[in-house]
């Protein structure tokens, strides 16, 4: 025998089903967030490990770009080397201002003049000139 559904039951099931997977989905959201908070928290480095890194790459920076002056024969100090190498400096300057700001306007400072050295850094170095612009 041919039954027609309600209509209206038809529509009410589909919203329920729908009401249904979006709860899955909410939990499933709220189960990877607080997967990946526990899994922040387990991250734990030794002390003093991180705060360290910054200070050591910079410092590999700065050695291998007087190195390399030394290597080519130029000057650390004038010419596009000595440019890149005050940009470092820079950089350097403002990533300390950003990581020891305690305001947020301070921090987005250091970082708009660490990203502004960078870009410095990498005109002069496919220019070779001092000033790039």
């Amino acid at each position: 025998m041919d039954q027609r559904e309600d209509p209206q039951e038809v529509i009410l099931g589909h919203a329920g089903r729908a009401a249904e997977r979006l709860e899955v989905e909410r939990l499933h959201i709220v189960r990877v967030q607080e997967v990946g908070s526990k899994a922040d928290a387990a991250v734990d480095f030794p002390p003093g490990r991180c705060a360290d890194e910054p200070h050591v790459i910079d410092t590999l920076l700065l050695v291998l770009g007087v190195a390399m002056a030394f290597q080519l024969g130029l000057s650390p100090v004038s010419g596009w080397l000595g440019a890149k190498l005050v940009g470092l400096l820079v950089y350097i300057g403002f990533g300390v201002l950003t990581l020891r700001a305690k305001t947020t306007p301070m921090r987005v400072v250091g970082f708009a003049g660490a990203i502004l050295a960078v870009g410095y850094v990498f005109a002069v170095a496919f220019s070779r000139d001092p000033s790039p612009f």
